[in-house]
């Protein structure tokens, strides 16, 4: 803390002693509200004809004095209002307790409305409550809330301050609304799966680990939700989502964060050209819902979402690019094209790793608009379906806008005997040294036994989502509390 920051939060302190010397409780147990400060401005006309009194709480965020009167702005969830305070309303006890009052304070205030001479519609106080005493000031706008670690680290400040953030947030969660209102319609039903797991799977991830003192063993948080949906699948519920949050053992960058939210369904009796439909009606009423239309801007690209969207075979994009049929390649020719791309080959690589890196780096980044690229290579998609007519591919998609891969879905495998060979082939890759290859479930391979109907599925990365739709740059922007590198004294 500053030596500045601490001269003045003892100046509030001594501001907190004197109200509790007159008798005033700074942080009192409740407040009753009637408005919200957009409620009073949306119905400003209506307010002053009836000369309505309004009741409304909000933060002082901005003090304007001139001896007899004061006008100040209070912020609540829904933006500002301007209030005005005349000692000759209020008499000169209560107004004077209002100099003990600082930016920052959350004030509760009563009156009724009217409109300034520059047309600014007004809260006539003639009542008011302090009903929380802020003891640090709140950053300087133009310095404090430019510092983007100190917006991430306090992120409760970066709300206050910054209207922008907070809009991101709110559409967030208008995302998420639509996005379940259009499940819930077609008889999906949202459940819960664990996040403590003692195997994990359903996804390529390295996990993290703890340990469970009660029975003795390590479990795992989650990498991702769909071996237990499935086993929902098999239990004849037959629509399932889940939002929930999953755990991937990995690096920070501007898409990744070790902890994420992610949305998974599957439907019963659907593969993944039904899914490819859901996934384009939900898309398109979360755009819908936020902007208002199809279209919207991300980074600077125009991006329509009206569908239906563009398809492109995972081969097709990458052939196109290098301009060459690499299918077919074997492992050192497909190591050569990574080396003369720039990209480090590991020792112990794989064919389709390779594939899917190479598609990563020539064909990705040059997608725009909303496009499902489609029928990846069987080695990195275990728990698909082969594509129908292509035993070297499965019937999965990702979809993809503006470079960014958004979630992934598959016509999903229920051959249980097929999935024991893809499970151990994966167990193979763990012992050469991959440590995100998937584990083999033998309760999940028992389910699968009784009988799986054919089932579309589909991942959908929230975060990464609410980034496209808000235009934000980071996953961190739209993620409240982000994990960051510990610092001393945050």
């Amino acid at each position: 803390m500053s030596e500045e920051t601490l001269d003045q939060r003892e100046k509030r302190i001594e501001k907190l002693r004197e109200l509790k010397e007159r008798g005033i409780d700074p942080f009192p147990y409740s407040f009753t509200l009637t408005h919200t400060a957009s409620e009073i401005l949306a119905q400003s006309d209506k307010l002053q004809a009836s000369e309505a009194r309004v009741r409304l709480a909000g933060r002082i965020m901005s003090v304007r004095r001139h001896g007899k009167t004061t006008f100040a702005h209070l912020m609540d969830r829904t933006g500002r209002i301007q209030i005005y305070l005349r000692r000759d309303g209020l008499g000169e006890e209560a107004y004077s307790l209002f100099k003990l009052f600082d930016i920052g304070d959350i004030l509760g205030v009563e009156g009724s409305t009217f409109q300034t001479k520059t047309g600014e519609t007004t809260v006539d106080v003639d009542g008011f409550v302090l009903l929380a005493k802020a003891l640090r000031p709140l950053p300087e706008k133009w310095h404090g809330l430019r510092d983007k670690e100190l917006r991430l680290r306090r992120r409760y400040l970066d709300l206050i301050m910054n209207p922008e953030s907070r809009e991101v947030f709110l559409n967030r969660n208008k995302i998420i609304r639509s996005i379940r209102s259009v499940l819930d319609s077609k008889g999906f039903i949202e459940v819960e799966t664990p996040i403590l797991q003692p195997l994990y799977g359903g996804a390529f991830a390295t996990p993290f680990k703890t340990h469970y003192k009660a029975l003795d063993i390590d479990v795992y948080l989650r990498i991702a939700d769909e071996l237990y949906l499935k086993r929902l699948i098999v239990g004849g519920l037959e629509r399932v989502y889940e939002f929930g949050k999953d755990f991937r053992n990995e690096g920070v960058d501007s898409f990744h964060n070790p902890e994420f939210l992610q949305l998974e369904a599957y439907q019963a009796y659907a593969d993944y050209s039904d899914i490819m439909d859901l996934f384009e009606e939900m898309i398109g009423a979360a755009v819908l819902e936020v902007k208002g239309g199809t279209k919207l801007e991300y980074q600077g690209a125009e991006v329509d979402f009206k569908r239906p969207w563009a398809r492109l075979s995972f081969f097709d994009g990458i052939n196109k690019e290098l301009g060459k049929d690499i299918r077919g390649m074997d492992l050192e020719d497909l190591a050569g094209i990574c080396s003369r791309l720039g990209i480090d080959v590991p020792e112990n690589a794989r064919l389709g790793k390779l594939l899917d890196t190479i598609f990563g780096k020539v064909v990705q980044p040059k997608i725009v608009e909303p496009t499902f690229v489609v029928d990846y290579p069987k080695e990195i998609s275990p728990l698909a379906k082969e594509k129908r007519g292509d035993a070297d591919l499965v019937e999965r998609f990702e979809p993809v806008i503006c470079g960014v891969e958004i979630g992934n879905a598959f016509s999903e495998l229920n051959n249980p005997l097929e999935q024991r060979l893809r499970f151990e082939e994966q167990q193979k890759m763990r012992r050469e040294g991959s440590e995100e290859a998937q584990q083999l479930d033998e309760d999940f391979l028992m389910a699968l036994e009784y009988g799986m109907p054919p089932t579309g599925g589909l991942g959908l990365g929230v975060d990464r989502l609410a980034m496209l739709i808000c235009n934000t740059s980071s996953i961190r922007d739209v993620i409240l509390f982000p994990q960051l590198r510990p610092q001393g004294g945050q």
